[in-house]
């Protein structure tokens, strides 16, 4: 399984590890493998972090501590102290570091490295809400944050691939339904 990078920041795209939180919630981050192989796909290690459960446990209540914030910006709310010590708190850690060999760049560190980075990008997020358009998913079910970055400023799924096409094809079939209906028998039409 490979995780999803739409939402255009890298706190708001940790915070959709886990999804459908409203309906069924389904964790993303089940095992503390999970949170390495994250690492890596997002691009904050080159290689997975050793990561333990108390490990898991703290980056899962950093993810929740930044979804409560981001949420009650959204909602014009003020932001709960304990969250916002949990971003600075983990903000204030080492970055993971960077090497520049004649592969690449390499970074590296662990999962407090891996926490640093996300609080960091949150940290940045939130101090420039005002200036950006921060949605919520329009399918129902889905509650992931994204930037909408869109020309016309009208996104309205976190991604195509998977919330815009279930939208697109319940309207598709509800169309074709009413269609039949519509003519079906006895029906004049």
């Amino acid at each position: 399984m490979g995780f999803i990078f739409v939402s255009g920041n890298l706190a708001l795209d940790f915070m959709g590890t886990l999804k459908w939180r409203r309906t069924e919630p389904e964790e993303l981050l089940a095992t503390p493998a999970d949170l390495g192989r994250w690492a890596v796909e997002a691009g904050v290690t080159s290689e997975e972090p050793a990561v333990d459960g108390a490990d898991l446990r703290r980056l899962r209540s950093l993810r929740e501590a930044v979804y409560r914030l981001v949420t009650e910006a959204m909602d014009d709310r003020p932001w709960p102290d304990d969250d916002l010590r949990v971003v600075n708190e983990e903000a204030a850690g080492a970055p993971p570091r960077m090497r520049l060999t004649t592969a690449g760049l390499v970074r590296s560190g662990d999962a407090g490295a891996v926490a640093s980075i996300v609080a960091r990008s949150a940290a940045e997020l939130l101090s420039e809400l005002g200036e950006l358009r921060i949605r919520e998913c329009a399918l129902k079910e889905c509650t992931r944050i994204f930037i909408d970055r869109s020309r016309g400023g009208n996104r309205q799924w976190c991604g195509m691939e998977e919330c815009g096409n279930r939208v697109k094809v319940a309207n598709y079939r509800s169309r074709k339904h009413q269609a039949t209906t519509s003519t079906g028998p006895g029906h004049p039409g």
